[in-house]
């Protein structure tokens, strides 16, 4: 199966925290915190179109600044996702640079601003370069089910940990996996090309067998032919989605255990920091981090098929092959587990 889902850390393990995910076959992308991203191209830093925070501690969102400077100049909409006050984080940063000449240029940028407190109320701000980014309208919600953003092909949901401050975990599913095959394709005289997107979406979408697919091999060209959705059936293939799981910055407590568990059950991959060696899990515990035990412990217990640990303090530095050993030690093996608090 080819993943839907790609998944990359900017930085490293031991980096600032960024975790920049491309669609396939998409020129979209999503990004999990905002650290330090000059690492990115601006080519991939055009291609967000969401930006979830898990909380405003400067080694998450100091590359907002970056992300600002680039698609300035830019027809573009991001939207950001963050915990209670992340609007007035966001809103300072704005206001921190004058823009009075905002009337010079041809394209707005455009930033949709989410916030979420802790019983899953919403409040969203919108702040826009040709309004000098001064707020222009804030609506309130619910996040139903956690689930923050969805739509046809994915769902991003989230949970509310604690960190000495609010701060937020991630989960993006893919709604389901729709693979096409290209012997399939060849028997029924069709091509392969950008066409497949449309039918990869009409069949996410449950659309009738009578709905017309338009089969074109390259872009820009005139439609080839129209071709109903039930005669492709037969080239295509539908199984469960990819889930992709994201966790950074929670103190090792057992109602965070237990939400970290729910968020991430069963993900094909998780993202979850490991700043602190086993044997320091006291300073762990002072500065509300886990440790690489605890990683490894709440990925078995969350059955997640793969873990990859990051944030590890940079007091491990040239120690990344033993915090690793550590985390994949306590995933394995169910007799390492240590309490948390």
């Amino acid at each position: 199966m080819r993943p839907f889902l790609h998944p990359v850390l900017v930085n490293g393990r031991s980096g600032d925290p960024a975790l920049y995910v491309e669609t396939l076959f998409e020129r979209r992308a999503i990004l999990f915190d905002l650290g330090d991203i000059t690492a990115l191209s601006p080519r991939k830093v055009h291609r967000l179109e969401h930006v979830f925070v898990s909380h405003a501690h400067i080694d998450h969102f100091v590359g907002f600044d970056h992300l600002l400077r680039v698609l300035v100049g830019r027809e573009k909409t991001v939207k950001l996702y963050g915990p209670s006050g992340f609007i007035d984080h966001v809103r300072h940063k704005l206001r921190a640079y004058r823009w009075n000449l905002v009337d010079r240029y041809l394209y707005d940028l455009v930033f949709v601003v989410t916030e979420i407190d802790s019983s899953f109320e919403s409040l969203t701000a919108r702040f826009r370069l040709k309004g000098a980014f001064v707020d222009e309208e804030v609506a309130g919600g619910r996040v139903v089910e956690g689930v923050l953003h969805s739509e046809p092909t994915f769902r991003v949901s989230t949970a509310i940990l604690e960190h000495g401050t609010p701060c937020l975990g991630f989960a993006i599913e893919e709604v389901a996996h729709v693979n096409i095959w290209k012997n399939r394709l060849a028997e029924l005289g069709l091509p392969v090309g950008p066409w497949l997107r449309e039918l990869k979406r009409a069949v996410i979408e449950n659309k009738p067998d009578d709905y017309p697919v338009r089969v074109s091999p390259r872009p820009k060209m005139p439609d080839v032919q129209e071709v109903q959705l039930v005669d492709l059936r037969a080239a295509v293939t539908v199984t469960p989605g990819q889930k992709i799981a994201y966790v950074t910055d929670a103190e090792d407590t057992v109602p965070n255990r237990k939400a970290i568990i729910r968020l991430v059950q069963d993900a094909d991959l998780l993202f979850i920091e490991a700043a602190f060696a086993g044997a320091d899990a006291a300073l762990a515990a002072e500065r509300a981090h886990l440790t690489t035990t605890a990683a490894g412990e709440i990925a078995r217990e969350a059955g997640v098929r793969r873990v990859e640990p990051f944030h590890f303090s940079p007091r491990y530095a040239g120690e990344e092959e033993r915090m690793l050993n550590e985390v994949m030690a306590a995933f394995a093996s169910p007799s390492s587990r240590e309490p948390p608090r």
